[in-house]
């Protein structure tokens, strides 16, 4: 079943202040549901060194690109510092937008849906073939250009009047 919730992209005090703690707390608890999700699909399919692509389609049909992309952005962004992560990886993360969301002791709430149970190594490699799958997605997608090409309607021929100059 899909993940209904859209993905709310501003820290708690702003939901606060704009009346929309409801929708922030549903997406945060989207995000932790995502995040362990996510830990569940690559324990369930790594086996013999391997880590089946299918690990990736389980968990974008349940919560699609937009949150995992940024539950494994701030994934990467929480564990920079870490070598197993690919630099390639670490730049993508930098370009997904992820709210900074102190609490009131100064801790971060975003460490709440970091994916860590799985060996960082395996979490990279996830979000690899996240990022495969989504380009392979878009390249089938049709460009707008051509969709638009393909249904532009040719206007409507002007009928071309044949008595030009004759008089009635």
């Amino acid at each position: 079943m899909k993940e209904q919730t859209s993905l709310y992209t501003y820290p708690g005090r702003y939901a606060n202040e704009h009346g929309e703690l409801e929708q922030y707390r549903a997406s945060y608890r989207a995000n932790i549901s995502c995040k362990e999700a996510i830990e569940h699909s690559i324990t369930d399919h790594y086996g013999n060194n391997r880590l089946d692509p299918a690990c990736v389609k389980q968990v974008v049909e349940q919560f699609g690109y937009e949150r995992v992309f940024y539950v494994l952005a701030n994934t990467v962004r929480q564990k920079d510092f870490d070598g197993r992560i690919s630099h390639d990886n670490k730049a993508w993360a930098k370009t997904i937008p992820v709210c900074e969301d102190p609490d009131g002791f100064g801790g971060d709430r975003n460490v709440y849906f970091v994916v860590d149970r799985p060996h960082t190594g395996l979490t990279d490699l996830f979000l690899t073939q996240v990022r495969k799958a989504y380009d392979l997605e878009q390249e089938k997608k049709p460009s707008v250009r051509d969709t638009l090409g393909k249904a532009s309607v040719q206007p409507a021929q002007t009928p071309v009047n044949t008595h030009k100059g004759q008089e009635r």
